[in-house]
């Protein structure tokens, strides 16, 4: 569960978990070369989480706060606030909005005019951003590696595209009970053949907490 079903979730892991995963997003940074950014990394969620949190996704850890990850935000209908952080400070970090085409124009530029690069992208069956085209237009614009922090949506959404390659979990001691939100949406798995598989990497203790490394089974 990432949160009880109310939506609450600062915090359930300790400050030693919180630090990895700010850490995690600094080695996701888009590196600076020159007076250039090579965007090679970033770190997405859906509109989801954008709406519940209110994230700024940037790497708060002492002297690595400059690695900044380009932010992308899925979300197919433009909810998100003109007044979110991530919107307020897309002239100071990179942030990029995959959305569908044909949205309101007005609203894109408003996006467009406080520093936000809308992509425009095709939808899928259920009428939401396609995921694979959607990873595909970030690879055109140089991102090689895309740290995905949720919500349960998205993380649905790509791990049943099979576009997962690693998996990074980090667990509390401590139980929310079935009527929290899962990490995961449904998934749609009648069968244990038809789960997505993968192999453990590495586990590391992190305070009271632990973080479990996986790979996908090839």
């Amino acid at each position: 569960r990432i949160a009880t079903r109310g939506g609450k979730s600062q915090w359930i892991t300790g400050e030693a978990a919180r630090a990895r995963a700010h850490l995690m997003r600094a080695q996701h940074d888009a590196i600076a070369i020159g007076v250039m950014r090579a965007q090679h990394d970033a770190i997405a969620i859906g509109v989801g989480t954008a709406l519940a949190d209110d994230p700024s996704l940037t790497c708060r850890l002492p002297g690595l706060a400059v690695r900044a990850p380009v932010r992308v935000v899925v979300d197919s209908r433009l909810r998100l606030p003109l007044t979110a952080k991530l919107v307020a400070t897309a002239n100071a970090t990179p942030t990029w909005l995959l959305t569908l085409k044909g949205n309101d124009a007005k609203r894109l530029g408003a996006y467009r005019d406080a520093g936000v690069e809308a992509i425009e992208v095709a939808d899928d069956q259920d009428g939401r951003v396609a995921l694979a085209p959607a990873l595909a237009a970030l690879a055109a614009r140089g991102i090689t590696r895309l740290l995905v922090e949720g919500g349960s949506e998205l993380s649905a959404g790509l791990l049943r595209a099979d576009l997962v390659d690693r998996l990074a979990w980090f667990r509390a001691p401590a139980l929310i009970g079935g009527d929290g939100i899962a990490a995961v949406a449904p998934l749609g798995v009648e069968a244990l053949a038809e789960a997505p598989q993968f192999r453990l990497g590495e586990r590391t203790v992190l305070g009271e907490d632990v973080l479990e490394t996986y790979a996908r089974k090839d």
